[in-house]
């Protein structure tokens, strides 16, 4: 895409912002660098890792710091040069972040964000570098005495020695009363050694070796004779100290240099990491989302220029919408009423989403992915060249139109308009024509009564209009669809101050030349300023009811789940009772009974699962289906025509059900649920526990608690589902069953149509 269409849609000012916002300086320079991803699945990468950004937990950019630049550093890598201490703690600075943002990073979930939890796993990790930058840098970033043993022992010298000199000289001057000739009373460092600061016209009172002068003249550095021997030897061990710091970062630039890659690999991440953050804080400053392009429908929903939400002007959002079956929109009204706007605003919320940013627009919005954008606006004269506007257009267009095809969008504002009118509207009218051809979407803003008429009688073409306020003509910055509006240059120029005498004038010329057509398009503009008010008033409305409607269920939920915690509490407790004789069967049932009338009281009702098949041939083999006795989702495996019944696959269990057992369409469970409970009126059959999936000993403990709430029920048999398998459950259920031998009558397989040997029926004794 040229520089041209960056230019003419300010994209370059949207980059600038969004570099203000990056947290680090090659963060800032990256954002700089965005440009449209014109392959496909890189796009949707980009797109979806900062669709998952928007959406991740705010602690998530909490901890991210600033880092420094390394690009340099690489640079001084490849050259194969000895890097300096503050190299090293640039690197290490930046390794530092990363590790943060690593942690922070997995701990996200990888179902609901995949590329965020997972964005450092494809860069290798510079485990040796790490390990060696935290083991010779301090906190300050110096070389630490424990990098070497030398250096330990070099350091530990040096230090002695300079007690050493601190302690004679303190002696010396005691020892001669000296300290009054001194500038300062304390040791001072000259062309690296020790000395001390004299008056100058005391210099001779010392015995010593002078190294310099203070700018004044008034103060002499001073080394005593004392101090030679120590600052000698200090000498060396400087001299082998910076030796020694040279080895060691010469072995740290080795490991970085084996390491060079995975170190840039991080790097990489850190800024990429940097301007997903911005990207985040941009979407943020303007309630942005992430926009996945694709399909043929163009729909904006409350559009927002991003340049004009800053620069604290106007900023009415507007919606721009074009069906897959509609190629152009052809934009007209009144002067200063936001075509230009809105025409720059698709193409620029265009380029922004091409290029991974966030767009101002609300959910639900959709654009085709464009591969390129054709920008003609009426500024682009060159007195350089000596063209005019049309003559500029005209060029520009010529050297575009090779390039134009079903993957283009094309901007045209007021093309044509700097030629004789007639001339410029047959022109315009012809390039719209061959665009069409071309399968090519336009947006077009004009003032052309020809090209209004053109919008209005042209298939695959949609007309609007900017509205206007009918009382006062101030625009609206509003587009009402499949209408045609009003140019009002007149209204334009009285506002601007132009003399009453000129615009009297202008309206008989306008009158004589018959194009007094301004009572229809007022009218117009009125009904549609009144409709989309009543729009308006009408989706607030919505939003209000649908805002209270969420907030009663939020709160019924609650209400509901406190009652049934209650009631569950009441339940056990009158279990409990029940098992330790303290209140008979009867008794217990009945105030279970009361328990249940309570609970069903506050519930509401619940909605059809799903419809009832409409006829026989509805249940076809293989399709998902709901077994109600069961409330489980299975499969239909056959049809018995004679006796119209379907064979059911429930999990790897077969059952021959009847249409009125049968729902069509999967039910909704959780996987995660486990000794499921199924009740259903009628029988006992449609008592049922499914212990599938349960340990052992979750099974034993599953079938004690059924066994109760069935006798507690007064039930005369149930079902217990644990499935084929190994048969390890069904021994399970079988010996649990033995052991309650005396509330039993007896127990066995289902029949093969019921559920075979992946269910056992167990029938109760009447109790009283």
């Amino acid at each position: 895409m040229e520089s041209r269409t960056f230019r003419l849609l300010d994209f370059p000012r949207v980059l600038k912002y969004l570099s203000g916002l990056a947290r680090s300086s090659p963060g800032e320079k990256s954002c700089l660098r965005i440009e449209p991803l014109l392959n496909p699945d890189r796009l949707r990468e980009e797109t979806d890792l900062l669709h998952e950004a928007l959406e991740a937990p705010g602690e998530v950019f909490s901890h991210f710091q600033g880092f420094p630049d390394l690009e340099g550093l690489f640079t001084h890598l490849d050259q194969g040069n000895v890097l300096e201490e503050d190299g090293f703690w640039a690197i290490s600075l930046v390794l530092e972040q990363s590790a943060l943002a690593k942690k922070s990073l997995e701990k996200l979930d990888p179902l609901k964000a995949p590329q965020l939890a997972s964005f450092f796993a494809s860069s290798l990790w510079p485990e040796k570098s790490v390990q060696a930058l935290q083991r010779c840098l301090n906190s300050e970033g110096e070389i630490k005495d424990e990098s070497s043993p030398d250096l330990l022992h070099i350091r530990h010298e040096l230090r002695s020695l300079r007690s050493q000199c601190t302690k004679k000289i303190d002696a010396y001057l005691l020892q001669n009363q000296a300290a009054l000739f001194l500038q300062d009373n304390y040791l001072t460092l000259s062309a690296d050694r020790y000395v001390l600061a004299v008056k100058a016209n005391f210099k001779g009172k010392f015995e010593g070796i002078i190294h310099d002068y203070s700018q004044t003249g008034e103060t002499c550095y001073l080394e005593p004779l004392s101090l030679v021997e120590l600052n000698n030897r200090l000498q060396e061990l400087k001299q082998e100290e910076r030796q020694e710091k040279f080895r060691i970062m010469r072995y740290l630039t080795s490991l970085l240099r084996q390491e060079q890659d995975a170190v840039s690999a991080v790097y990489a991440r850190m800024v990429h990491l940097d301007m997903l953050f911005a990207k985040t804080e941009l979407a943020r400053d303007f309630q942005g989302i992430s926009l996945r392009l694709g399909g043929s429908e163009i729909r904006l929903l409350q559009a927002r220029h991003p340049l004009l939400h800053w620069e604290s002007k106007h900023t009415n959002p507007i919606d721009i919408k074009l069906s897959p079956d509609q190629q152009g929109l052809i934009l007209s009204g009144g002067n200063a009423g936001g075509k230009t706007v809105a025409l720059k605003t698709l193409g620029l919320i265009a380029l922004m989403a091409l290029s991974a940013l966030p767009v101002p627009v609300q959910a639900d919005s959709r654009l085709p992915h464009w591969e390129k954008i054709h920008p003609f606006f009426g500024d682009e004269q060159s007195l350089d060249e000596s063209l005019s506007t049309f003559t500029a257009q005209i060029n520009q267009l010529v050297l575009d139109w090779p390039n134009m095809d079903a993957k283009s969008l094309v901007l045209l504002d007021e093309f044509g308009a700097g030629t004789d009118p007639s001339q410029g509207a047959a022109l315009a009218q012809a390039i719209l024509d061959q665009l069409l051809q071309k399968k090519v979407r336009f947006m077009a803003a004009t003032h052309f009564p020809a090209l209004k008429a053109y919008a209005l009688g042209t298939q695959r073409v949609r007309a609007a209009s900017v509205l206007f306020e009918p009382q006062t003509r101030k625009p609206l910055y509003s587009i009402a669809y499949d209408q045609v509006g009003q140019s009002q240059a007149l209204d334009v120029a009285r506002e601007q101050g132009l003399p009453g005498e000129i615009l009297k004038q202008a309206e008989e010329y306008l009158l004589l030349d018959g194009e007094d057509s301004s009572r229809l398009l007022n009218r117009l503009n009125s009904l549609a300023v009144d409709r989309e008010n009543e729009m308006r008033k009408l989706q607030q409305e919505r939003h209000e009811l649908a805002r209270e409607k969420q907030q009663w269920r939020e709160d019924n939920a609650k209400k509901i789940q406190a009652l049934i915690d209650e009631i569950q509490d009441m339940s056990r407790t009158i279990l409990k009772e029940w098992r330790e004789g303290r209140t008979g069967r009867k008794q217990a049932l009945k105030r279970l009974k009361s328990l249940k009338k309570d609970l069903h009281a506050q519930q509401e009702p619940e909605a059809p699962l799903s419809e009832a098949p409409k006829d026989w041939t509805d249940l076809q083999k293989g399709r998902t289906v709901q077994y109600l006795p069961w409330k489980k989702n299975g499969t239909v495996q056959e049809k018995d025509e004679k006796k119209q019944q379907a064979k059911l696959d429930l999990g790897g269990i077969s059952i021959w059900a009847s249409p009125e057992e049968i729902r069509t369409g999967p039910l909704k469970q959780s996987s995660s649920e486990t000794g499921s409970i199924y009740r259903a009126e009628g029988d006992g059959s449609g008592f049922i526990l499914d212990v599938r999936g349960q340990r052992s000993d979750e099974a034993e403990g599953s079938v004690r608690r059924f066994l109760d709430q069935a006798l507690l029920q007064g039930r005369d048999e149930f079902t217990i589902i644990h499935g084929k398998g190994t048969g390890a459950l069904r021994q399970v259920v079988k010996e649990t069953l033995l052991l309650h031998e005396h509330q039993i009558t007896r127990f066995h397989l289902a029949p093969e149509g019921q559920g075979g040997d992946g269910a056992t029926i167990v029938k109760l004794k009447s109790k009283e």
